[in-house]
């Protein structure tokens, strides 16, 4: 029962947890006709603010069926092609991206009351793309690349640590080659939201869709 009692006190916090977002506006004749500089304009900003890990991103996947599945990633690179992100291709989303190679990403700048969904299809970037920044990481991510199988079902952190211990004596002194299973995504958006927060939970919402002819159409949702 006293258990209950907090659980109930808990959710009872939960409930009453509010904020009132007061700093901003956005409006459809104040964006950019092209959401990918609409998208660096506000992460350039963010990236001023001091805020941890402001290109830190939820990137959904699903099955083949529509399980879905969400994490935390890190955006690595963007441009008018898409948004790039780094992972062990056989991870429990890259296998659902090999099933359904479609993804949602969701931004969250909250000293900015600002979020950013995008919505896309996946593809894997170039091997040259996937070499050149796996040769930039430390030198114990490159070695933990190799280390890790990522999402199957370990027996302890010993073992890891022991796989571990495997590759830095393997590569000891010398360079640390990319793994095949490593590599990079890039989602190509075909759906942007712009999301701004407003009092009284009034949110300004603006959308953009990409066209058949590769245009793309903005419209304001209601909040």
């Amino acid at each position: 029962m006293q258990g209950e009692s907090s659980a109930s006190h808990l959710r009872k916090d939960a409930a009453e947890l509010r904020r009132d977002y007061m700093q901003r506006a956005l409006d459809e004749s104040g964006v950019d006709p092209d959401p990918i500089t609409q998208f660096e304009w506000w992460y350039r900003e963010a990236l001023t603010t001091g805020m941890l890990e402001p290109n830190a991103m939820t990137l959904a996947t699903a099955t083949a069926d529509g399980k879905p599945s969400a994490r935390i990633v890190l955006l690595k690179d963007f441009d008018e092609r898409g948004f790039t992100f780094f992972t062990n291709y056989e991870s429990r989303k890259g296998a659902e991206l090999e099933q359904n190679p479609r993804a949602a990403l969701v931004f969250w700048w909250d000293v900015m009351e600002r979020q950013v969904r995008i919505e896309g299809r996946v593809s894997r970037v170039e091997p040259e793309l996937s070499d050149e920044y796996f040769g930039s990481r430390p030198l114990g991510s490159r070695l933990g690349a190799w280390a890790s199988r990522q999402s199957s079902i370990l027996s302890s952190r010993s073992e890891l640590e022991q796989r571990l211990a495997v590759m830095e004596a393997k590569y000891v002194g010398g360079e640390v080659p990319r793994p095949p299973h490593w590599g990079g995504y890039r989602v190509s958006p075909d759906a942007f939201e712009f999301w701004q927060g407003r009092p009284s939970r009034l949110h300004d919402r603006i959308v953009y869709v990409r066209q058949e002819d590769g245009s793309w159409k903005i419209q304001r949702l209601s909040p």
